[in-house]
């Protein structure tokens, strides 16, 4: 039997973590000065990384970073670093810059991984997958991720309706919002990495 409470709590978990209302300004904020069909397939693109990603973590992703010898502190203080530098860019305008804008594709780095896919997801999609009992429990798992992304790819996908309403001078504020908010959860992100590593250690 499809196990319902499995799907809601990780739903709603992979929900808070992953933040479609809140990805909307960074994804706006990242994907400005391109075409609209070229932002159109960048918001695919992000939804089609995380999920992979999320994926194969769900599947051996404890494997990997024991084979690796990487703990989930680590990976927390390095994908804040990442997602930090990406801000810097945000807030100081380098995104806007014609040779990043064509060379960068954003929805692999950092909006598929780790912006979407990050420690906090990737931990929530393990745990779930070790924890769920019987089939009825690993579809219910499988599912929710499926549907999490799902959601965040319609919400990407028409976030470009707010570019037409807000125009030009928008964008560059939403831009600048972005990169804060995004600076924001970066620092919090290596403050909980590095809080775990103080407990750990």
């Amino acid at each position: 039997m499809f196990d319902i409470a499995v799907f809601g709590s990780l739903f709603l978990t992979l929900f808070v973590i992953m933040d479609p209302p809140g990805i909307t300004p960074i994804f706006l904020g990242l994907t400005s000065g391109r075409p609209v069909k070229v932002q159109r397939r960048m918001a695919w693109q992000a939804a089609l990384v995380a999920f992979g990603v999320i994926t194969l973590f769900g599947l051996c992703g404890k494997q990997i970073l024991d084979y690796l010898h990487v703990s989930m502190p680590a990976l927390m203080v390095a994908g804040g670093l990442l997602l930090l530098l990406v801000a810097l860019d945000l807030l100081t305008g380098k995104s806007d810059e014609p040779t990043q804008t064509k060379e960068v594709n954003v929805a692999l780095v950092p909006l598929g991984m780790p912006l979407l896919a990050g420690p906090g997801a990737i931990v929530s999609v393990i745990l779930a997958v070790q924890r769920a009992d019987g089939v009825g429990g690993q579809v219910a798992v499988w599912a929710a991720i499926a549907a999490m992304h799902l959601v965040l790819w319609l919400t990407m996908r028409y976030s470009l309706l707010i570019v037409r309403l807000i125009k030009e001078g928008g964008v560059v504020l939403v831009t600048r919002l972005s990169g804060m908010l995004l600076s924001a959860i970066a620092v919090q992100q290596i403050a909980n990495g590095v809080t775990q590593f103080i407990q750990n250690g």
